[in-house]
């Protein structure tokens, strides 16, 4: 805990003195060049051939996934998608980190993630196609996964929700002795949201095992980081608020995996929370509704394809003699086929009846809600053609 007489401590001044932005000079942990060989003064990770491997199949998957999702949802197949693509070692090398106990509170571009828990192919297509194998019943948006099995919190499209949601949470895990501490993704973006402040502050004062990971891919939606904010990215951020930091390459799988090895492994012998800022690039659109060409350049985008984190990957595989061309061949296409596969299944099977839309809310669902869904039934009834009849869909 802080000291509460700290200002007693501080130095002092007798002119009046100003801080500039950029009197702290954040460095940034890059351990990887984009040709897979090690920096000079840089050391590997302590990481077996199993965990690079299973990082790497991982960024492959997620990377087939995204590409076969997209156009699913431009064949009108799904309402709604968002790609990770350039940003795979982010979500993939932190969850690598992690401890299965742990609790991931993700924004929603985290699917690797999850992947990386061993959430299934079938899994991602019955939440994206809403029917009535999802858990949510279908009331969540496309892309917004939970699973409690694999301790990942159910998603929220709010922006920055999750943020204090994860600092209240991690403080229960300390509280209740736990060895396992809160991730909470979000992008540079949602640190615009107040939830940020409130999470971070709340953190700090209460001393909670919690790891923030911020994703700066360059972009909210449209808006470049430049117009997002003047100050030295978000890393300054938690400085600002006594958070111990740590800036890293996001497109470096194995920068990011070390930097979240000693963000948890701090986390817990103090009992602290740690900030992540993974600066990155989104190579996809922000969505699938979204079009990037209206606010960058193509030259920009393939600046940024040289540092693809799944070939840089590739090549330190290569380097260390684990890389099977191959068998990773043979991974793509299998992956490939278990996508389609699961897609076409996913659409066979019944959307959710009507009713659910107010059931496990209340035990006995109230008179205006039952009002509003006869009326929405009575409305579907009218127009047919509008809403053509699914089975359950109509029930």
């Amino acid at each position: 805990m802080q000291d509460r007489n700290h200002l007693a401590q501080v130095e002092t001044t007798h002119q009046v003195h100003i801080i500039e932005n950029g009197l702290i000079d954040i460095p940034m942990l890059q351990i990887l060049k984009p040709d897979g060989t090690l920096h000079a003064q840089a050391k590997e990770p302590d990481i077996d051939q199993d965990t690079a491997q299973k990082m790497y199949d991982t960024m492959e998957y997620i990377r087939v996934l995204d590409e076969r999702m997209v156009g699913a949802q431009r064949q009108g197949r799904i309402s709604f998608y968002l790609a990770s693509t350039g940003e795979e070692a982010a979500a993939v090398g932190s969850a690598a980190a992690l401890q299965p106990q742990d609790m991931i509170m993700s924004q929603y571009r985290e699917q690797g993630a999850l992947a990386y828990r061993g959430y299934t192919t079938s899994q991602f297509m019955n939440q994206m196609f809403s029917n009535q194998e999802d858990p949510n019943k279908g009331r969540q948006m496309p892309i917004h996964y939970g699973d409690k099995p694999l301790n990942f919190m159910t998603i929220s499209s709010p922006l920055g929700t999750q943020i204090p949601q994860a600092a209240g949470y991690a403080y229960g895990q300390k509280m209740a002795g736990q060895e396992a501490v809160t991730i909470c993704y979000f992008g540079e973006g949602a640190a615009s949201e107040g939830d940020f402040h409130a999470g971070l502050n709340m953190a700090a004062v209460l001393n909670c095992p919690v790891i923030f990971f911020c994703r700066n891919n360059g972009y909210a939606i449209s808006t470049p980081a430049e117009e997002q904010f003047a100050g030295d990215g978000i890393a300054s951020r938690g400085l600002g608020y006594g958070v111990k930091t740590i800036r890293v390459d996001g497109n470096d799988p194995l920068a990011v995996y070390a930097a979240t090895l000693r963000a948890r492994e701090l986390a817990l012998e103090e009992q602290c929370p740690i900030l992540i800022e993974a600066m990155t690039y989104r190579l996809a659109a922000h969505s699938t509704s979204d079009d990037p060409t209206g606010y960058r350049s193509r030259d920009e985008e393939d600046k940024w394809r040289l540092k693809d984190p799944i070939q840089r990957m590739a090549k330190w595989l290569q380097h260390k003699g684990w890389y099977d061309e191959e068998a990773n061949k043979t991974l793509v296409e299998e992956s490939r086929k278990a996508v389609l596969s699961a897609l076409k299944e996913a659409e066979k099977v019944p959307v959710n009846p009507i009713e659910d839309i107010v059931s496990d809310v209340y035990d006995k669902v109230p008179a205006h809600l039952q009002k509003q869904v006869d009326a929405l039934k009575d409305h579907i009834e009218k127009y047919p053609k509008a809403y053509p009849k699914t089975a359950g869909r109509n029930k």
